[in-house]
């Protein structure tokens, strides 16, 4: 897979040499040259000097050849420009940008071209709440402009859907079970797999789908 990165901060650079490691071909840009002077990239990642924000600069770095773009830089308005050129322009079939003020998150959504949005406070905000919550939905990651997103929801033990199978709760068309995490184990769940309190449930669902899941799978006994 090839990945260009924008923004070769402690994120961008560190994204870079875990994606590379995998062996991924990775493509860096950076415009700070004396922030690039510093940098010794691993092998597998290509450094390209310039603002990615400008068209000329992602023709050069043939943006429209890369399966994936991550706009990481430490300015939000500089992400959006990115991640716009990166879809419109240059058609990369996934977009992926960081959020630095939590308060600008509504912006990145597919109007800018994002796929997906990643905001550091919301995620750690979502994962204390995955963390203590029981009998509760929890919002993990969202996508495509907020319409699909990642949720759990880990059951207790007198939730009424324990001792029920997948196929027999009823779920809405827009939503699907995609793991169950049980003692520690990933159970991939089938039509029979049967459901108990404890069981950490992860759902993809459709934004318009939220509120009716949450009352299937949250209510109690």
């Amino acid at each position: 897979m090839r990945v260009a990165i924008a923004g070769a901060g402690n994120v961008g650079l560190f994204l870079a040499e875990d994606l590379a490691g995998s062996g991924h071909e990775v493509l860096l840009i950076e415009k700070n040259l004396a922030h690039l002077a510093k940098i010794d990239p691993p092998s597998g990642v290509t450094v390209l000097a310039g603002d990615a924000c400008e068209v000329t600069l992602l023709q050069q770095a043939k943006l429209e050849e890369v399966d994936v773009c991550v706009a990481a830089t430490g300015g939000d308005e500089d992400n959006l420009v990115i991640s716009l050129l990166a879809k419109q322009e240059f058609a990369v079939p996934r977009v992926i940008a960081r959020v630095n003020h939590p308060k600008n998150h509504w912006l990145f959504n597919e109007s800018w071209g994002i796929d997906v949005a990643v905001s550091q406070p919301h995620l750690l905000s979502a994962l204390v709440e995955e963390a203590v919550s029981v009998g509760s939905l929890v919002r993990l990651l969202q996508f495509e402009g907020g319409n699909a997103r990642l949720v759990e929801v880990t059951l207790s033990d007198t939730a009424v859907v324990a001792g029920s199978s997948v196929a027999d709760l009823g779920l809405p068309r827009g939503a699907t079970i995609v793991a169950i995490v049980r003692e520690g184990r990933v159970v991939v769940p089938r039509g029979d797999t049967t459901l108990a309190g404890g069981d950490e449930v992860l759902l993809l669902l459709a934004a318009e789908c939220e509120a009716e899941v949450q009352e299937i799978l949250v209510g109690e006994t």
